[in-house]
């Protein structure tokens, strides 16, 4: 009888073990989907804001017809390995509410023409996301100018 009661402690502290690391497992897991729908589907995430603000550059006659031609293409800076997907923002507080600055590239189908796309969201707690301050487009190339996509400041 002793060597069953021991032999059943012995399972019984493994299973217990087992189960504290699928616990965790599972817990980890969940906070890496967490992360990934926040970032993907949030509307204060920079990824969204970056997607609105390229759909409205695409929109706006003066970029599109004009200036670069179609399709406009948009990206953020280039990694060390080459690619150009990482887009540059900040986030900030002032005055108790969160800001964000982005900035990404555009291109369009006429041969040399670049633009470099400032903008810049502001926190409305009353809708619960960020509304848009200003979206304008540096052209790169000559003639130099500036492209006033949305001001609301």
């Amino acid at each position: 009888p002793r060597c069953f009661v021991s032999v059943s402690v012995k399972e019984a502290g493994r299973d217990f073990t087992y189960l504290i690391v699928v616990l965790v497992g599972i817990g980890v897991t969940g906070g890496l989907f967490y992360v990934i729908f926040k970032e993907l589907f949030s509307s204060s995430s920079p990824s969204k804001i970056y997607g609105d603000a390229l759909e409205k550059c695409r929109s706006h006659p003066e970029v599109g017809n004009w200036c670069f031609g179609e399709p406009i293409k948009g990206y953020g800076e280039a990694t060390r390995r080459g690619r150009r997907q990482f887009v540059s923002h900040f986030e900030y507080v002032k005055d108790g509410l969160k800001h964000m600055r982005l900035k990404f590239y555009i291109e369009g189908s006429e041969p040399g023409k670049q633009g470099t796309v400032h903008v810049k969201v502001k926190e409305n707690p009353e809708r619960g996301r960020f509304d848009v301050r200003y979206i304008f487009v540096d052209v790169d190339s000559y003639p130099r100018r500036t492209i006033v996509i949305e001001d609301n400041r």
